[in-house]
């Protein structure tokens, strides 16, 4: 058993407001930052006596932050990426780290086939004809593409991946899928090969793990395989796609379109993707609901006070 008096928070700035009073309100010692500037003074003046460094997945905490808290114990981390966490420094100097896994599933996964949908019916796009004031004048524009029946390609068969082929299957579509191996106990096959399956998909839909494994794993071969008929959906991380061979591929129309809900560095986007009527982009939504993100936060605060009170958290990362 750990002895919860001795235990001060960290709490990063990225953390939303309710959960940091949440967790204030918990443990009256926790110390908030406003921006990564008073973050890095509250480290500096409180390093001997911070043992939880509470954070986001977007933020993450790198191994120089970790080496600044000499007494630091446990990451507790809002979210399911990891690839912001140093999870080999932590582990070096024995500290354990958490995230809030499966909760997100659901929803990650219905913004998915929401982007799918999006992306190929071109609704965003009818949207903005509508509110121009152009339907009268120059009709509803273009048609889209058809959605049920058709084959998608799913980069990545995790929790998340196997939520999006379950939604999939509704729709009669065929899934295939890559990941490093075969998972098993799965109905849908799997391709060796990435730029097989962008070639066979209609649509290639990205929900892998985020991080240096996975950096860069749609190049520009893999969009020239899916072809201007195809699509692209990023759900995952956008540094597991090739961003400049994206828009290159998008500007010169061999690629059909792209629905991102993520990208390379947020929140900066590539000013070429606003001009282009075939993409979907969205401000890393994926677990935006109210439900899930109180969910994600009990998860959290369970992590915390399972730390605190037992030495131990209830979703090791």
């Amino acid at each position: 058993m750990t002895d919860a008096p001795t235990h001060r928070l960290l709490l990063a700035p990225t953390v939303p407001p309710p959960l940091k009073a949440a967790l204030r309100e918990m443990h009256p010692r926790s110390l908030s930052a406003a921006n990564r500037d008073e973050l890095a003074t509250l480290a500096a003046q409180h390093a001997s006596h911070i043992t939880v460094f509470v954070t986001t997945a977007t933020e993450g905490a790198s191994e120089a932050q970790m080496a600044a808290l000499p007494q630091l114990r446990a990451v507790c981390s809002l979210g399911v990426g990891v690839d912001a966490l140093d999870l080999e420094a932590a582990a070096r100097r024995g500290i354990a780290v958490s995230n809030t896994p499966d909760v997100l599933n659901d929803c990650v996964a219905d913004l998915a086939v929401g982007l799918m949908i999006d992306v190929a019916r071109g609704m965003g796009r009818a949207d903005r004809l509508v509110r121009r004031g152009d339907w009268p004048r120059t009709g509803p524009g273009p048609l889209g593409t058809r959605v049920s029946g058709r084959r998608v390609g799913l980069l990545g068969m995790g929790r998340i991946g196997q939520t999006i082929a379950r939604r999939l299957g509704g729709f009669d579509m065929e899934i295939r899928y890559h990941t490093r191996r075969p998972v098993d106990g799965l109905p849908h096959a799997h391709e060796p090969s990435l730029q097989a399956l962008a070639q066979w998909a209609d649509f290639l839909i990205v929900a892998c793990a985020g991080g240096e494994a996975t950096r860069g794993l749609v190049t520009a071969e893999v969009l020239a395989a899916l072809g201007p008929a195809g699509y692209l959906v990023n759900v995952a991380r956008g540094s597991v796609i090739d961003e400049a061979a994206l828009v290159a591929a998008l500007q010169a129309g061999t690629l059909g379109g792209a629905a991102l809900d993520v990208f390379a560095d947020e929140p900066n986007v590539p000013p070429a993707l606003f001009a282009l009527d075939n993409v979907v982009l969205l401000p890393h939504v994926g677990s935006a609901t109210a439900q899930t993100r109180r969910a994600m936060g009990d998860l959290l605060i369970a992590n915390v006070d399972s730390f605190v009170r037992t030495g131990s958290l209830q979703t090791p990362a």
